[in-house]
């Protein structure tokens, strides 16, 4: 049972519609444990300002006995790999996902977006690359997977992205060559909501069809074993 979902956004990012309070009822209704609050940073149009992040803080540790960790969906701004949060924020948050958002950074050509996200998957902080399958930004998938093994970062595989309605290109295709890259490889992945809303938090129907369909290993998968996450998260978390 997958009872984790980091990737999920409330009313601060600007273009969702849920409350905290609502997406922790919406975690219950799915059996989620532990819930990430995933707003966006500032680089992307509507998102919360940078005191958002900083008061986190007052937030418990547990609501409603589901766990709350604290994070951001951070911006790559550059093709240097930059992302758009500062390092004394950076080291406040529980996790940072970073991702490739149109209207942050133009898409470059496959070896451009390549070397971007590598050098992202080299900062520290960044725990998740968050949809690695837009086909708008052309990927070498295998570089990427081996850089993410070498540097302990989860690649995510978006429930979203593999939406129909989604506006994100080449999804499922490109899902599923990250899944079988991994697979190969020995990477392991996390599963990704990306809800904007309460009610699709810890929807995966769309993500574990695909791995379903590769025949991809349970093992390899983090949203089913907490043990699994504080691996990958390396801070001292208590849950």
């Amino acid at each position: 049972m997958n009872i984790i979902d980091l990737h999920t956004h409330t009313v601060s990012s600007g273009h969702a519609y849920s409350t905290l309070e609502e997406n922790v009822k919406g975690a219950l209704r799915k059996g989620i444990q532990i819930l990430g609050m995933s707003d966006h940073a500032g680089s992307l149009p509507g998102a919360p300002h940078v005191f958002h992040f900083h008061n986190l803080k007052i937030i418990p540790e547990y609501i409603e006995g589901v766990r709350v960790l604290k994070g951001i969906e951070a911006n790559i701004i550059d093709y240097k790999g930059t992302i758009d949060v500062e390092d004394e924020l950076l080291d406040k948050l529980d996790y940072v996902i970073a991702s490739l958002h149109p209207p942050v950074i133009t898409p470059g050509n496959l070896e451009e977006n390549t070397d971007t996200l590598i050098k992202t998957i080299q900062i520290p902080q960044v725990k998740i690359i968050g949809h690695p399958d837009d086909g708008r930004y052309p990927i070498d998938y295998e570089r990427v997977v081996k850089a993410a093994k070498a540097h302990d970062t989860l690649l995510e595989i978006n429930n979203a992205s593999l939406t129909p309605s989604g506006t994100r290109q080449g999804t499922v295709e490109n899902s599923r060559r990250i899944l079988e890259l991994c697979k190969e490889h020995q990477v392991s992945v996390i599963l990704g909501s990306d809800s904007h809303i309460s009610y699709s938090i810890g929807d995966f129907d769309k993500c574990l069809s695909l791995i379903k369909e590769v025949d991809f290993p349970k093992e390899l998968i983090v949203n089913n074993d907490i043990h699994k996450l504080k691996k990958y998260l390396k801070k001292d978390l208590d849950f």
